[in-house]
């Protein structure tokens, strides 16, 4: 079975075929195609797609006409469909909100379609984007099944203590509750452990941090609590989004904007979603390297970029870890957290006394896969996981397959 997993974003469309009758010795399916689309409606969008083999299918930073995120997935289905690969039996799809009438991954339907299309008012910023890919994936592949495969269950787990907000009752009926986003990696991630000779540690802090960051609180395998709450506006300091705020502020913020109602939530839900968080800060970039490269030059604003940033995400895993009673595991993945071993520092830095060490040479060591990065010393285990969503979302795919059919 050829399944294929197309994981949209705000601006980037990341494409995988995966052969679930290909696997490797650790159980994996082999991964035909790996492709991303990035920098959808920027100056310079950009396609990349690699092979089984490692082979460039049309070279680094190959460009395509057009900044939509229709016509990027046009372009990388294109791609998709000129490498030869055969045929795709199953498509599944990474999304961010189900909203509060769909509870699990499931098949694709007319009623599910309208589902989704009433949650998007949960995450405005990804859904709409990821409804116009699954339609459109849809019409290019009309005669096999498509999945949607959803960020937040693998934080149905928590209790209720922890998702329940203190708001009157009648709106928790509405679906109001704190969901928590980064499942699928958090999945992939503890599925990963699990195979390791240290195995998945009892009480473990996830790390998630790229464009979008979050923390998340996993005892025994489950989540517990995490970092995002209703929306994947809250939680940490992100690339453009605020984390928490004192709800006290969004109202002062409706309040300094003009025009109809609508008007006004729509400006302040467009400056929470893409201009708050670091690039708000910095005045730059939501981009790490940029940041840190201005912040080595003496950049004010980018130094305070850095220690905003790297401060939430160090309270979030103490808070976690105390409210654990301890942790046997820190993890780092996503984009910044496998990739930027300052982050790491920084965070972990001066956690000596509460058991927590980073080896200072193996944290700046760049390699593939799961690699431990604690001192001697460190009563806990530090470790970098490539999150493997993708991976993940074919899995779920091929399972519900063998359910129906």
């Amino acid at each position: 079975m050829r399944i294929l997993v197309v994981n949209s974003g705000s601006s980037s469309i990341k494409v995988s075929v995966f052969d679930m009758g290909k696997r490797n010795g650790a159980g994996d399916p082999a991964c035909l195609l790996d492709g991303e689309v990035s920098g959808i409606g920027g100056p310079e969008p950009r396609l990349e797609m690699v092979d089984l083999y490692g082979r460039n299918l049309g070279g680094p930073g190959d460009r395509f006409d057009g900044a939509t995120t229709i016509q990027g997935l046009r372009a990388v289905l294109g791609r998709v469909e000129s490498a030869g690969i055969g045929v795709v039996d199953a498509v599944g799809y990474r999304v961010v909100h189900p909203g509060p009438k769909l509870a699990d991954h499931q098949l694709i339907t007319d009623e599910v379609l309208k589902d989704l299309e009433e949650a998007v008012a949960f995450a405005p910023l990804h859904d709409p984007a990821v409804i116009a890919v699954i339609r459109e994936t849809m019409l290019r592949f009309p005669d096999v099944p498509h999945y949607a495969c959803f960020d937040t269950v693998f934080h149905r787990t928590m209790p209720e203590e922890a998702s329940v907000y203190p708001i009157p009752e009648m709106y928790g009926a509405q679906g109001v509750r704190r969901y928590g986003f980064h499942g699928l990696s958090c999945e992939s991630i503890a599925r990963q452990m699990a195979r390791e000779p240290l195995g998945l540690p009892r009480r473990t802090v996830i790390a998630h941090l790229g464009s979008g960051c979050s923390v998340t609180a996993v005892v025994d395998g489950r989540s517990v609590d995490t970092t995002m709450g209703l929306t994947p506006t809250g939680g940490v300091v992100m690339g453009t989004r605020p984390g928490d705020l004192d709800p006290g502020l969004v109202l002062f913020l409706l309040r300094q904007q003009k025009g109809t109602a609508e008007e006004v939530v729509g400006a302040v839900e467009t400056m929470l979603s893409h201009r708050a968080g670091m690039v708000a800060l910095s005045g730059l970039s939501n981009d790490m390297k940029a940041v840190r490269k201005a912040a080595a030059s003496g950049d004010r604003r980018a130094v305070l970029t850095l220690e905003v940033f790297v401060r939430s995400v160090r309270k979030a895993i103490g808070g976690f870890t105390w409210l654990m009673g301890g942790v046997d595991a820190v993890v780092f993945a996503g984009g910044i957290g496998e990739h930027d071993a300052l982050t790491r520092a920084e965070v972990l830095g001066g956690l000596e006394g509460i058991g927590i060490a980073i080896d200072p040479v193996l944290n700046k060591e760049e390699k593939s896969g799961i690699r431990r990065i604690e001192a001697l010393e460190s009563g806990t285990a530090v470790i970098v996981v490539p999150a493997q969503e993708d991976m993940m979302i074919a899995r779920h795919v091929e399972r519900m397959e063998g359910a129906t059919g």
